[in-house]
């Protein structure tokens, strides 16, 4: 299954964020990547180049290859709705994401991780593709077996309070997505408007 398997804070150094992993080496070199670091005399960037970083934000931030990505971005642009919002919504709506969202895994990979090996169920049924698109009202918990493991289980911390479009019930392990997010619910910070000129070119 394709997925990036690179060096996580390098990527982080680049946009400044810690879009991958927690960052904690950011306060120390938080210099972009390269030989000469913050000497370096680096030119502004152009219209195309911060479109196309925004484009690779989302993307390492979401765990989605560029196929992938592009994909959704035309699912989205064929919805009703501003497409980059729309584009969001979708992101948020994957079903390794929402694993993520409830607190079952600590981090996107560890979701994708979980969902990958068969221990996450989406309406009773096992569900093992990452990228599988959640409707309201799924209903997404650990399968029996997974939720009798303590490798699996010590990993669930619970739900963010403000992770609003989601729901989730510990003692069950098990929690229901409610609804696609508004856009200033999800805090990452994408400017996705600058991907939709991206791809409209």
């Amino acid at each position: 299954m394709a997925r990036y398997t690179g060096p996580k804070t390098k990527i982080s150094r680049i946009f400044g964020e810690p879009i991958l992993g927690n960052g904690k080496y950011l306060g120390k070199n938080s210099n972009p990547p390269g030989q000469h670091g913050a000497q370096r005399k680096r030119k502004q960037l152009g219209e195309y180049a911060q479109q196309l970083r925004e484009k690779q934000k989302a993307k390492y931030t979401y765990g989605v290859l560029e196929k992938q990505f592009r994909n959704l971005f035309e699912e989205a642009n064929r919805r009703k709705g501003v497409t980059g919002e729309v584009l969001i919504k979708l992101l948020e709506a994957r079903l390794d994401n929402t694993v993520f969202r409830m607190g079952i895994a600590p981090s996107r990979p560890a979701a994708r991780q979980l969902v990958s090996h068969k221990h996450v169920t989406v309406n009773g049924v096992v569900v093992n593709v990452p990228s599988y698109q959640l409707k309201p009202g799924d209903v997404v918990g650990l399968e029996a077996k997974s939720a009798g493991n303590t490798a699996v289980t010590s990993q669930v911390r619970g739900k963010n309070p403000k992770f609003n479009w989601v729901d989730f019930n510990e003692k069950e392990l098990r929690g229901t997505f409610i609804a696609y997010p508004e856009r200033e619910s999800v805090p990452e910070n994408i400017k996705e408007q600058l991907i939709v000129e991206l791809y409209s070119k």
